[in-house]
């Protein structure tokens, strides 16, 4: 690369003799790993002119481009800056065999925002924590996640920019931030070397490569890829091993206290007359909030979740109602296709979040995982019993981005249930909504129940608590969603600054 002729360190000969043997080892790992299903997140990080884009295009001239994609982000859009800091990260997770390579990821913002954008420390802390989380849910869940920081002096930098400035073909590169990058480079190692030591752990580990030795950077660079993705198809293949031995069980209950739904009661009624009063008047108020929640640019996140045959599609539909179609999706959650799959089981939810002004409506939601998964056994002991704190992490940066987040669990009895279920299959017009499934899913409610409580009990907090509804009676169960969407919303817009004030990093 112009500009990066400097190699003073590694002698030809011996750099040629290491690639010769690095190269074809590269690309026989790479498609083992395509085989087994590894997805790998690489990130290259460091002071521009820092050989990372050089690194990036070497370790790609022997990776397989069509599994394989490059994300070179700059500053968030506007579209971005819409959506919670993670989100545009979230998205752009390379899925089961594929490859994902940042240049430029989200270590790059953060530093530049508390360099250069007056980025308070505590909030930068924060989002290094947030940043470790990310990595480990995704680690965790099979993801190989490496991180390069490519190091370069003060003196090195600087020539290469000046080599760079001299040329017409690569003097668009340089320009006044980056050279005041340079001016600021012991400031920028202080604050690259905290947030380094903070967000270097076992499961996804830095790599700092000295970059002042071009033939140095590049085998240091390619024999970490190969060492780390020889390790990464052992654990795989341990991995595969533990899938198809038998699941051990987990515990019926993993939170102590009492069942939330337990002592309920369902014989809660709301008469025809009065339910058409408080569905006008809560009509009406949620369309104005719905204006109000746009203005202020302030995301409406609401989540519901119960029982078979409990009642969640007619009250959507109800709120639905009251909303203009314009600002929010309704997005039903299904069992997920291939390509959900091959992600993180947060990831297909991470793409569905709305963008602020905007509302989402989930029927169903990502908390499957500690319900349908654990019951069903679909997901492992360990992996459903980690989803809590995941899930909890996540509304967390929801709720910080300054998202309302409703969540309903809607409760009915085993005899009511019952009662609903003989109608589905009585009724014509009804008969599609009943299932087999749905009378095997019966069969197990006190799991059902366990799992319930559990997860009420683990991800219930101030900023994301649950509103259990008791749904024996339809309209009661209606009237009570529309007026605590309503009043979540008002609390939420008393709360929230002038509009746009939380479109930042």
């Amino acid at each position: 690369m112009k500009g990066d002729a400097k190699t003073d360190g590694m002698g030809k000969a011996a750099y040629e003799a290491e690639m010769d043997k690095l190269m074809p080892r590269l690309q026989l790992l790479n498609r083992r790993l395509y085989e087994a299903g590894v997805p790998v997140l690489i990130l290259f990080e460091g002071f521009d002119a820092s050989g990372r884009g050089d690194a990036a295009n070497l370790l790609l001239s022997r990776l397989d481009p069509r599994g394989t994609r490059v994300h070179l982000l700059g500053a968030p859009t506007e579209e971005e800056r819409m959506r919670p800091f993670f989100w545009r990260y979230w998205t752009r997770l390379p899925g089961k065999g594929r490859i994902g390579v940042f240049e430029n990821s989200w270590y790059h913002q953060l530093l530049e925002a508390r360099i250069e954008g007056g980025l308070k420390h505590r909030r930068f802390l924060r989002r290094l924590d947030e940043a470790n989380q990310f990595e480990r849910m995704i680690a965790e869940e099979g993801t190989l996640v490496l991180k390069f920081w490519m190091h370069v002096s003060r003196k090195e930098q600087k020539r290469r920019l000046k080599r760079w400035e001299d040329d017409p073909a690569y003097a668009f590169r340089v320009t006044k931030e980056t050279w005041k990058q340079n001016r600021r480079h012991e400031e920028w190692i202080e604050t690259a070397e905290e947030a380094l030591a903070r967000t270097n752990n076992p499961i996804a580990p830095w790599t700092r490569v000295e970059s002042d030795d071009r033939r140095s950077r590049r085998v240091s660079v390619i024999r970490t890829v190969c060492e780390a993705f020889e390790r990464a198809l052992k654990n795989a293949e341990k991995a595969a091993k533990a899938a198809k031995a038998e699941a051990p069980k987990g515990p019926l209950r993993v939170t102590t206290g009492n069942n939330p739904i337990e002592g309920l009661n369902l014989r809660l009624k709301l008469s025809p007359k009065r339910y058409e009063e408080d569905k006008g008047e809560l009509g009406n108020r949620l369309a104005e909030l719905q204006n109000y929640s746009y203005l202020k640019r302030l995301p409406v996140i609401v989540m519901f979740e119960g029982m078979d045959a409990a009642g969640k599609g007619g009250a959507i539909r109800r709120l639905a109602t009251a909303l203009d179609p314009r600002g929010y999706t309704v997005f039903p959650v299904a069992a997920p296709d291939n390509e959900e799959k091959a992600h993180h089981y947060l990831w297909r939810f991470w793409r569905q979040i709305p963008k602020a002004g905007h509302w989402t409506i989930f029927d169903r939601s990502w908390y499957g995982r500690v319900l349908v998964e654990r019951v069903e056994g679909f997901c492992r002991p360990e992996q459903w019993g980690r989803a809590y704190e995941e899930i909890r992490d996540f509304e967390s940066q929801l709720a910080e981005a300054g998202a309302v987040v409703v969540k309903f669990w809607l409760q009915i009895s085993p005899k009511e249930q019952l009662r609903r279920f003989q109608e589905r299959q009585r009724l014509e017009h009804k008969r599609h909504k009943i299932t087999d499934e749905d009378w095997r899913n019966r069969e197990k409610w006190p799991l059902y129940r366990d799992a319930v409580a559990d997860m009420l009990l683990q991800t219930s907090t101030p900023e994301a608590p649950w509103t259990i509804i008791e749904a024996n009676d339809k309209l009661w169960a209606r009237a009570k969603v529309l007026r605590t969407v309503a009043e979540a919303v008002e609390k939420a817009l008393k709360a929230a600054g002038k509009p746009g004030e939380r479109l930042r990093v």
